[in-house]
């Protein structure tokens, strides 16, 4: 998973293919960059994946609908030499029609003109300005979170994901609960923890069509959050963040 959305860990995916590698071993690569497309670097080719999966309801900014798949020649030859009955991973037919530009069903065109517009956006602003920005809100988040006292989920600093932060609620504090709270008092939804690690993290999202001041309210809405939970804040997150954004401008479009 190339940014690992129940965490806000990314993945190191050249690291992937070159392990794969030494190890001599013949399995195809396939990654899933569904949060991770259009918001983070992602290199299909030079990282040597053979199978990309992505969709439209992350960093494109669109509503959930439309899939993508990215493959290598040799996912390609696997599936021209492959015997088992499958559909999903059955790509002749759709690679021939694409060549024509025929859709063999009723399209999705509402989403597709979405597409059109959202990738007019980020092109127009380029891709590396894009990034940066996106780097940029998570580092802003990161120093609200540090500035609370709370532990940010993801413990290694090169692995954070510039699309959302996972954080750690103190023991005692039900992070449920605490999402609940926001939502009711100030109509901000919070991601949950899953599995394992529900009911003691959060996630802050800092993706697609934002800004500086709507990320704001959001810190804003937690942190009057976490006070009227009872948690023991060190200090301002908002005024940690204020000063992040100060300290760092925007990027500016290319």
């Amino acid at each position: 998973v190339h940014n690992e959305t129940s965490t806000g860990v990314t993945s190191d995916i050249a690291a992937v293919r070159r392990a794969i590698d030494v190890a001599g071993h013949p399995a195809l690569l396939m990654v899933d960059t569904i949060s991770g497309l259009a918001s983070a670097d992602y290199r299909h080719d030079e990282w040597g994946v053979d199978v990309t999966v992505s969709g439209s309801q992350k960093g494109l900014m669109l509503p959930p609908g439309i899939s993508f798949n990215a493959l290598s020649p040799r996912a390609l030859q696997a599936n021209e030499t492959a015997k088992l009955p499958r559909a999903y991973w059955a790509w002749n037919e759709i690679v021939e029609l694409n060549r024509s530009g025929y859709w063999p069903y009723t399209p999705n065109t509402n989403l597709l003109y979405g597409l059109h517009e959202s990738l007019d956006m980020l092109l127009g602003q380029g891709l590396e300005v894009v990034f940066a920005r996106h780097r940029r809100w998570g580092e802003a988040v990161r120093s609200a979170v540090r500035a609370w006292g709370l532990p940010i989920q993801c413990a290694d600093e090169a692995l954070y994901s510039p699309v959302l932060t996972g954080v750690i609620t103190p023991a005692g504090i039900d992070a449920d609960a605490l999402r609940r709270c926001i939502h009711e008092r100030f109509d901000l939804s919070l991601g949950t923890g899953l599995g394992r690690i529900k009911g003691r993290m959060f996630r802050i999202g800092h993706l697609g069509d934002c800004n500086d001041l709507t990320l704001m309210a959001a810190l804003s809405g937690v942190e009057m959050g976490l006070r009227l939970q009872g948690v023991a804040l060190a200090g301002s997150g908002v005024q940690a963040a204020m000063d992040h954004f100060t300290a760092h401008p925007a990027p500016k479009p290319a």
